[in-house]
């Protein structure tokens, strides 16, 4: 069964893209979103904090963390106003940036990476999701506007990119002294997963 549901999911890729996730799953697939949970919950572990959070449906899904953002979304468990984050030094076991990296502003972005170097366990690990900017470009003007018109009236704010290549990733991380572990593709290649450590601590 599960065999079949791969082959559907492969078939089926386009609608999965293009539409949101409670149709997708009454057509009994898997939303692309679900994918992105599915493999950033695999890497968890310990205490998670989930920067850029949203719903904060990854921490409810893992049971064992905190979920901010600068949006008032209702179920975040804090509201930043800042590049500082209110947590100790070394307090989490894992940090997650899932398709966020990207929409912090340029001016801040290393500011809020350093912040997540400081709050992070000196073993600890960062998971960054990421698409390619030709992909998101193409999704957000061409796929995913129509169906959602928070996507249209948000647009690109000053600083935002539509997304990073590797090589990008690899430079924006050096300068906050953090350094790629593992390099992951899921959704056919589509998607990116990129385990992060801090460097000269394995």
């Amino acid at each position: 069964m599960e065999s079949i549901k791969k082959i559907m999911n492969f078939v089926f890729l386009p609608l999965r893209v293009i539409l949101k996730p409670e149709p997708v799953r009454k057509l009994g697939l898997t939303p692309i979103v679900d994918e992105r949970h599915k493999i950033v919950l695999s890497h968890v572990n310990g205490k998670l904090l989930d920067i850029g959070c949203g719903e904060n449906l990854l921490v409810k899904q893992y049971g064992d963390g905190i979920g901010v953002d600068v949006f008032p979304w209702e179920a975040i468990d804090v509201l930043v106003h800042t590049t500082h984050l209110p947590f100790p030094e070394k307090k989490f076991d894992t940090i997650t940036f899932m398709a966020s990296v990207n929409h912090i502003p340029e001016s801040i972005r290393n500011k809020v990476l350093d912040e997540a170097f400081r709050i992070l366990k000196d073993d600890g690990q960062i998971l960054i999701t990421m698409i390619t900017p030709k992909i998101s470009y193409i999704g957000h003007n061409y796929l995913w506007g129509w169906r959602d018109p928070d996507i249209q009236d948000r647009g690109m704010k000053e600083g935002e990119e539509w997304g990073f290549s590797q090589k990008e990733m690899v430079n924006i991380l050096e300068k906050s002294n953090l350094e790629i572990n593992l390099h992951k593709k899921f959704v056919y290649g589509l998607n990116h997963l990129y385990i992060v450590k801090k460097k000269n601590f394995g």
